[in-house]
């Protein structure tokens, strides 16, 4: 398995938005589900930190997740374009095999 983890720090009045939009039913892993190799997603919200969350995207291995970047670059643009305003801070924690 291969795993993407991303860090967010969100405004209070975006993070409905934020929740919808990065959470298991979301744009993004609606997108993500068209490939067979997609695991799921997590959208883990920090208990003592407000508006800090982390997603974590699961995938077959790290090849099927490279081949569905390629196969689906402006999709996944388009998403990270229109999420730009929800966020504050976006950091890759890092992208991991287990």
């Amino acid at each position: 398995m291969f795993v993407v983890v991303w860090q967010f720090e969100i405004a209070e009045e975006k993070v409905a938005a934020f929740e919808a939009a990065y959470g298991p039913e979301g744009a993004w892993a609606q997108l993500f589900r068209t490939s067979p190799d997609y695991l799921g997603t997590e959208l883990l919200r920090d208990a003592y930190i407000p508006g800090s969350y982390l997603t974590v995207d699961r995938w077959a291995s790290e090849e099927a997740f490279r081949a569905f970047r390629r196969e689906n670059d402006k999709g996944y643009e388009a998403i990270d374009r229109s999420c730009d305003a929800l966020t504050s801070r976006e950091t890759r924690i890092g992208a991991y095999t287990v």
